[in-house]
């Protein structure tokens, strides 16, 4: 089916590749001075909090090796904490980490232990995660998912793409895990793509990389059709953030959290294009039809 799908739009001339998105989309529309606005999760954040624009709220950022025993004493009081490499992408070296009855430090259902997340924050410090440039560990509030996405996979941090042009959202997706995606809803990690019904907020088919879903293929529970909760705001405060930032084209990742509503996680400059493949549709149709 999948080849299929290809084939019909690549005959088509509607799916949009990698080169043609440079040129047409990203080049003319952002200039590359203000790249690291959106590639550095510190500078993102600090542009999302001078406009008032919810996410999750930042309990240290460390940027040496000599820091990190000083950072993780201002926030091991927490119960729940999300450790992220500023400049990395892909969901690459983000590490989630939760304290059971025990005091025990959790991660992807293991104890871990303080000098396990040091190394691992020196990792990120060293570029690791960054292409071997220096980097600074990100440590935020953990996020609880909405219990809607709970109805579809109970475990990991769904979340939503957004992608704007001119402050105008154009496509959109969500982003689910599955057994084998470790918790990642990343879809290079093994996550599903869901298009989304951009007029009324409902879901559509789910896509694995293979095949197309009605169900969530792991545990059977319904997709197609499902409602979004906060559909509304997740556009407006996407259509705010890119209004913040000095770029016109750019990918916007969203959660719901249970008690804050809808948060902005990241911001994009080059969002990838398997969007079109989640939506059954390519960009070159969608931005045709503006």
């Amino acid at each position: 089916m999948m080849s299929l799908f290809k084939k019909s739009l690549n005959n088509s001339f509607e799916v949009m590749g990698i080169n043609e998105r440079n040129v047409s989309l990203i080049y003319p529309n952002n200039n590359r001075k203000y790249y690291k606005l959106a590639d550095d999760k510190v500078l993102a954040k600090e542009i999302l909090d001078e406009n008032t624009i919810p996410c999750a709220d930042t309990y240290a950022v460390i940027e040496k090796i000599s820091g990190i025993q000083k950072g993780w004493e201002l926030v091991k009081k927490y119960d729940k904490l999300a450790i992220k490499p500023a400049n990395g992408s892909g969901g690459g070296g983000i590490k989630i980490l939760k304290k059971d009855s025990q005091e025990n430090w959790i991660s992807s259902g293991k104890i871990i232990h303080e000098e396990e997340i040091f190394l691992h924050m020196a990792s990120i410090i060293m570029g690791q995660y960054s292409l071997g440039s220096d980097d600074r560990v990100l440590i935020e509030k953990c996020i609880e998912s909405h219990s809607f996405f709970h109805e579809i996979y109970p475990a990991g941090v769904p979340d939503f793409r957004v992608i704007l042009l001119n402050r105008k959202p154009v496509m959109s997706m969500l982003r689910v895990p599955t057994d084998k995606s470790d918790g990642k809803a990343n879809l290079h990690q093994g996550g599903l793509g869901i298009g989304i019904n951009m007029e009324d907020g409902t879901l559509t088919y789910a896509y694995d990389g293979k095949s197309y879903f009605e169900v969530h293929p792991d545990n059977g529970n319904q997709i197609l059709g499902k409602k979004i909760p906060y559909w509304n705001e997740i556009l407006e405060i996407s259509v705010q953030t890119a209004a913040s930032f000095p770029l016109n084209y750019l990918g916007v990742d969203i959660v719901i959290d249970q008690e804050l509503g809808p948060l902005i996680m990241e911001v994009n400059v080059r969002p990838g294009l398997g969007i079109q493949l989640a939506n059954k549709t390519g960009m070159k149709k969608v931005l045709k039809n503006l």
